[in-house]
């Protein structure tokens, strides 16, 4: 018996952390791609360079916009030029950062020799667009430094949520000193410069992301923990066993699934779920012959039974997706809505196989697809069930699972027939954006259709909200009745954090800074034991 219970035992190998120092174990989803900011595109990367860079402002604990190095801004009576002045800051290496460096990032960003996938996001800047096609020379970008102190940006049209986008990668500062000393070997520790919080130590594949805090950061009593550790969990099963045992203090990785089982089973003091603005979609890729015809499509989208993936497999507060954008957006009104959504399952079903037969499509000639799909815990549920849903309708799907940062990777390049993705913003002409013609690669499907790009455009242009919100909704209409993607529920956001953490405020961004937490003074560090 007793080398039973001994063999039940399991001892948390958690890290030392330094004497006198608090450690932060993050649990992190996906392994990093990258670290360089105009070269980072996943949530999971973004969690980790926004500790390693801070923009004009940031994201605060409740997710909402606060001042960053911009410790002030105004806006001119157009809403076309906007003057943000800028605090005493320093890179971590001690260097000043300018608002030159707000340029040279910005600049970099649009550069079409690095290839950012972000580049997009800073289209409203005057003549980004030309920019970024090689239409025109960096120097016309309009983004000046007319002192160290102060950054204007001169814009194409009104753009109302330009203090949001300044916490937003596509806009953060770089150190022109070291970047253009080491070229790209310049986001490798030994060289990595930021001005944020927290500073680069190492990168282990593999492993771990390890920064400790900044001493010259503006803000670095602020940051309560001495080191962090990020670590990839895209295993959820296993994670939740590491968080229970100390071995990582909250982890962002949970399957839907498992909500009622971790909270019958003593964690439910470590679970947190919260509405999120997103949406979980499929993508299909315009280029491939049998994916060009508009009714293939809808009866691919039509045909999937949403109600059943979100509330009966999930079962994670997920809401089914008969929309692209998310309820609830600032501005955004929403009304749009695919033409089927009030349809019985059983009529969407066979209005889809009506829809493949005039197609060209049947059982003499079934239509054969393959889906990349990203290997996190929630795909790894519902791929299955559509699979079985186009099985249903005579459609052979084959499906080929794939690292998270591999399928963003094969999608942007559009190497790919379909492919799940998710999209995360609180801006709906942002989440709009990801389909117009003139993106690149965060247009995975190759979409291009004049008319909504026309009523982007007159969304963006507009300094009436009422009218913004009119024809952004008439060009997300557009999107659903063309069919380019299939939207299938808007997520939640799920979390394991140890109580001890404190700080930690659910937010519709799901941004949770390592900067802004902390740990109970009187909660040990370390280990515990656990009977299985």
């Amino acid at each position: 018996m007793l080398s039973v219970l001994a063999a039940c035992k399991r001892e948390s190998h958690r890290p030392v952390c330094p004497p006198g120092d608090l450690c932060l174990l993050y649990g992190n989803g996906a392994e990093p791609v990258s670290l360089d900011p105009a070269k980072i595109d996943g949530v999971w990367e973004n969690t980790i360079v926004s500790q390693l860079i801070i923009g004009l402002t940031q994201l605060g604990p409740d997710g909402k916009i606060v001042p960053g190095v911009a410790k002030s801004w105004e806006a001119s009576p157009d809403g076309l030029t906007w003057t943000f002045h800028l605090r005493d800051a320093n890179w971590s290496d001690g260097v000043p950062v300018t608002a030159d460096d707000f340029v040279f990032g910005i600049r970099r960003v649009l550069d079409p020799k690095t290839a950012s996938f972000s580049a997009f996001l800073d289209f409203p800047i005057k003549n980004a667009e030309q920019v970024n096609a090689g239409h025109a020379p960096l120097t016309s970008l309009g983004v000046e430094a007319p002192d160290p102190h102060t950054l204007v940006i001169h814009l194409e049209h009104p753009w109302l949520l330009l203090p949001q986008y300044g916490a937003v990668r596509s806009m953060w500062p770089e150190p022109r000193h070291v970047v253009e000393k080491w070229g790209d070997a310049w986001t490798q520790p030994a060289h990595y410069v930021g001005d944020g919080p927290y500073s680069l130590v190492a990168w282990q594949l593999g492993d771990q992301v390890l920064i400790r805090r900044n001493p010259v950061f503006w803000g670095a009593q602020r940051a309560c923990f001495n080191e962090v550790s990020f670590y990839a969990t895209p295993d959820a099963i296993s994670t939740e066993r590491r968080v229970r045992d100390g071995e990582l203090d909250l982890s962002t990785t949970v399957q839907s699934n498992r909500l009622a089982y971790l909270r019958r089973t003593g964690m439910r003091d470590y679970l947190h779920v919260a509405p999120l603005g997103a949406v979980t979609y499929l993508t299909f890729n315009l280029h491939d012959p049998a994916l060009k015809d508009v009714r293939v499509r809808q009866a691919l989208s039509m045909a999937i039974d949403r109600d059943f993936i979100a509330h009966k497999l999930l079962r994670g507060g997920q809401t089914p997706a008969y929309s692209f954008v998310p309820p609830g957006l600032p501005i955004y009104g929403g009304g749009a809505r695919t033409y089927w959504a009030d349809w019985s399952f059983e009529r969407r079903q066979a209005e889809a196989r009506r829809l493949l037969a005039a197609a060209g499509y049947g059982p003499a000639h079934p239509l054969q697809l393959l889906i990349k799909h990203r290997n996190s815990a929630d795909p790894l549920l519902f791929m299955p069930a559509i699979q079985s849903d186009w099985k249903q309708i005579g459609v052979a799907a084959q499906l080929q699972q794939n690292d998270v940062q591999v399928a963003y990777q094969e999608y942007e390049l559009h190497d790919f027939q379909v492919g799940d993705a998710g999209w995360q913003s609180s801006d709906a002409i942002d989440m709009l954006d990801l389909s117009r013609s003139d993106i690149g690669g965060q247009n995975y499907g190759f979409y291009n259709n004049p008319a909504y790009d026309a009523e982007l455009n007159a969304a963006v242009h507009s300094t009436d909200p009422a009218v913004t919100a009119r024809d952004a909704r008439i060009a997300e209409q557009m999107l659903l009745d063309d069919a380019p993607v299939a939207p299938l529920y808007f997520p939640a956001s799920h979390n394991l954090v140890n109580p001890d953490i404190t700080r930690w405020i659910d937010n519709p961004l799901d941004a949770h800074g390592a900067h802004w937490l902390c740990r109970t003074p009187a909660a040990p560090a370390g280990v515990g034991v656990t009977a299985s």
